[in-house]
């Protein structure tokens, strides 16, 4: 079994090392198709376009080579976190504060373990979200078991990306 979180704390250093914020770091696809998956953001812009994942991907592909961090074979998956992002380090939720959410706590708060709501972001180590009946709900960090975005308009707009050059235009390649 891999240590995922000792694996994000080795790897975080060499994804900073090339400019780029660590997101998520998780073991995907089981046994049948161990994937390594990857996410990753530019500081400035939270996004990544197709180069900047091959960058990353090259890179720890290399101290993948060096270090087999993971016993047995597996894919190494690079990814921007997407528009409906996980949210994993608290200052996400700060960031992201004003927007659709659901989290899911590992024990049962409230006798709930999902919450779905507007982000108000941090009270110290405690996350702060308003569900639609207008009820606020604190959940420390440290219970949060998974958290995303939800896709919404107001998401859409405040990600919009950095470039739409040929988003329009259809390329069909023959093998």
């Amino acid at each position: 079994m891999t240590d995922v979180a000792g694996l994000a704390e080795r790897i975080e250093p060499e994804v900073k090392s090339l400019g780029y914020d660590l997101v998520r770091v998780a073991m995907i696809g089981g046994t049948s198709d161990p994937t390594l998956q990857v996410m990753a953001e530019r500081p400035d812009t939270r996004q990544l376009d197709l180069s900047d994942c091959e960058t990353i991907s090259r890179r720890l592909s290399d101290w993948i080579d060096e270090n087999d961090p993971i016993e047995g074979s597996f894919r190494l998956e690079v990814s921007s976190p997407g528009i409906d992002r996980p949210l994993t380090r608290p200052g996400d939720f700060d960031d992201w504060a004003g927007h659709e959410a659901r989290i899911s706590v590992a024990e049962a708060r409230d006798g709930r373990k999902q919450f779905s709501g507007t982000l108000q972001g941090l009270d110290g180590d405690n996350v702060k979200l308003t569900d639609k009946s207008g009820q606020q709900h604190i959940l420390p960090f440290s219970a949060i078991s998974s958290a995303k975005l939800l896709l919404t308009d107001k998401l859409i707009n405040a990600t919009a990306p950095l470039s739409t050059e040929g988003a329009d235009q259809i390329q069909t390649v023959e093998e």
